[in-house]
């Protein structure tokens, strides 16, 4: 077969390995891990402007106006994905975060948005109710 009539095979794909869904199951069980035992242990501030530490926005926006509807998302985007268990508690409002969730929910990773789903129904039913 000349090189010009070769054809090539279309890339072969695989269900993902063992090591991918490893890694996943990992990258999830940190999220789990920051979990607080309820959504009632958060009491973070519902107006005013709030300044994150570093250790949570290390890259970006550091202070957040939660009178403006994006900066108030951000931060909560921010500090679900890089806030310890004390941050989550400390920066976050519960009744504020059901209020977000249903837009909320599609702006954080799959892995934060199924570790939270799974461990707090109610924020699985905010999600159900508003689609």
């Amino acid at each position: 077969m000349s090189s010009s009539s070769q054809q090539h095979a279309a890339p072969r794909t695989h269900p993902a390995s063992g090591a991918e869904s490893d890694d996943a199951a990992l990258y999830r069980e940190k999220f789990r891990r920051r979990l607080p035992a309820s959504l009632d242990e958060l009491h973070g501030p519902t107006s005013g402007v709030v300044q994150l530490p570093l250790h949570v926005a290390w890259s970006g926006m550091t202070s957040f106006d939660l009178g403006r509807p994006r900066q108030r998302m951000g931060l909560y985007r921010t500090v679900l994905h890089e806030g310890l268990r004390q941050d989550l508690s400390r920066y976050l409002d519960r009744d504020l975060l059901l209020e977000l969730w249903p837009v909320l929910r599609t702006l954080v990773g799959l892995s934060v948005r199924t570790v939270w789903e799974d461990a707090f129904p109610p924020l699985a039913s905010r999600a159900r109710a508003a689609a």
